[in-house]
């Protein structure tokens, strides 16, 4: 088919659906992958246009994980994890999908379920370089690039990486943008990762939700928020030690958030708060001095926390710890 003005508007409108979400440009670049390892399952992408995240990306845990773009059809999400919750087979789905869209010719969409099975669809209007490719668990894809190498980059990328499946997502969108990525430059970026077992509520199994809507430079602040994320990960898990009485595991956890946010006052007031509330005062001492000696109002905080129960409802306790405020 010829695509032409009058049908391109047609399709921007969500004519030729009934009901259909009206289509958004998002030309770009993206991954959807599965990790076998981990047990969990994502989707990443990195675009010349505002709040890229809003629109391509689509995950649920225990289903599957859709990047949907080009000239967006936001239908692909949620019609392609209620057909991969369903059972159907991504390659299956995505077919069927594509062969009732009048607009399949400028769409662009990747699928992979919670066992690791991957489809995908380039149009053949998606415009120069457009690509796709296919390896282990994952499919890559772009389109409006600025050379035609982006795709085996990407691949390439992913499949070299290692870490966590959020850390080898964003290493396939940096090997995109290392090949030049969008012609147009770059805006907005996303990344979401779930896990692959079902959640015993729809709630759960998120594992990471990132999005930078409108940056300069949005893959390196996508870095940045990845690793503030990870930090607070570590936070959480020490919370979890705390709850079942692991106190050398969770304080290990502090440290661990710590190191990953150099100068940040958060883990460390949180840090010093358990090591006091464990019995370990002499230790936490210094700890608040330094926090309370930066900001004055984590000293407010930690009073109040006597009232909820982190903290003992000991005078000697809180005195000693209120004194570091005045050192």
């Amino acid at each position: 088919m010829s695509l032409n003005w009058s049908l391109l508007l047609a399709l921007l409108a969500g004519a030729g659906s009934e009901g259909a979400h009206p289509s958004r440009l998002a030309h770009t670049y993206s991954i959807v992958a599965y990790d076998g390892e981990s047990k969990t399952m994502g989707v990443a992408v990195q675009s010349h246009w505002f709040s890229v995240g809003s629109i391509v990306g689509w995950t649920q845990a225990g289903v599957g994980a859709v990047a949907t773009q080009s000239f967006v059809k936001v239908d692909y999400g949620p019609a392609g994890l209620e057909g991969m919750a369903s059972g159907e087979a991504p390659h299956v789905l995505l077919q069927r999908l594509v062969s009732e869209d009048e607009g399949r010719d400028v769409r662009q969409v990747a699928y992979v379920d919670a066992s690791g099975r991957v489809s995908a669809h380039t149009g053949s209007k998606c415009i120069r370089y457009a690509c796709d490719a296919q390896g282990r668990g994952f499919s890559v894809q772009a389109n409006m690039m600025l050379k035609s190498t982006v795709c085996q980059a990407m691949k390439a990328a992913f499949e070299e990486s290692k870490g966590s499946l959020a850390r080898r997502l964003l290493a396939a969108l940096e090997a995109a943008e290392g090949e030049g990525g969008d012609i147009r430059g770059r805006q907005s970026a996303a990344l979401k990762v779930v896990n692959a077992d079902k959640p015993q509520h729809p709630w759960q199994g998120v594992v990471a939700d990132l999005r930078v809507d409108d940056h300069i430079e949005p893959l390196q602040e996508l870095k940045r928020l990845l690793g503030v994320s990870e930090a607070y990960d570590a936070m959480n898990q020490g919370d979890l030690a705390i709850e079942h009485q692991k106190l050398d595991e969770a304080l290990a956890y502090y440290r661990q958030a710590e190191s990953m946010l150099p100068g940040r006052l958060e883990p460390r007031f949180w840090h010093a708060v358990q090591l006091a509330s464990t019995g370990r005062l002499e230790r936490s001492l210094p700890i608040f001095r330094e926090v309370f000696s930066k900001e004055s109002n984590w000293l407010e905080l930690a009073k109040r926390l006597v009232e909820v129960g982190l903290l003992p409802d000991d005078p000697k306790v809180i005195g000693a710890i209120a004194a570091q405020g005045r050192q």
